[in-house]
């Protein structure tokens, strides 16, 4: 059986990834809602994911998908830590805004 990774050119998988990543790092830098924003790591974290994925398919080892791996941790701690973070602020001054948390004194 053929494997399905390989069957496409890796040039696809690397310009898909580009292409996820550059919406997130527009969306981070675009868009003023804490939600979004940490949506937008997402989507770049695993537009990393994807090309790790693929290169190690197509240089045949599974040093790629171990780092996915910890990547996809990291990733569940990240947004695990921010939602409770983003919580609590909205309890506090019922806006997401990154504008508004900017002037927040402590």
């Amino acid at each position: 059986m053929e494997n399905t990774l390989q069957s496409v050119p890796q040039n696809w998988y690397l310009l898909l990834s580009s292409f996820l990543f550059c919406i997130g790092v527009m969306g981070v830098l675009f868009r003023r809602n804490a939600i979004i924003i940490l949506m937008c790591v997402e989507l770049m974290l695993n537009s990393v994911n994807l090309l790790l994925v693929s290169y190690s398919s197509y240089a045949g080892n599974n040093d790629g998908q171990v780092f996915v791996f910890f990547i996809m941790v990291v990733a569940a701690a990240e947004v695990a830590v921010g939602l409770a973070l983003l919580v609590s602020i909205f309890r506090n001054i019922a806006s997401t805004d990154i504008d508004v948390l900017s002037k927040l004194k402590w």
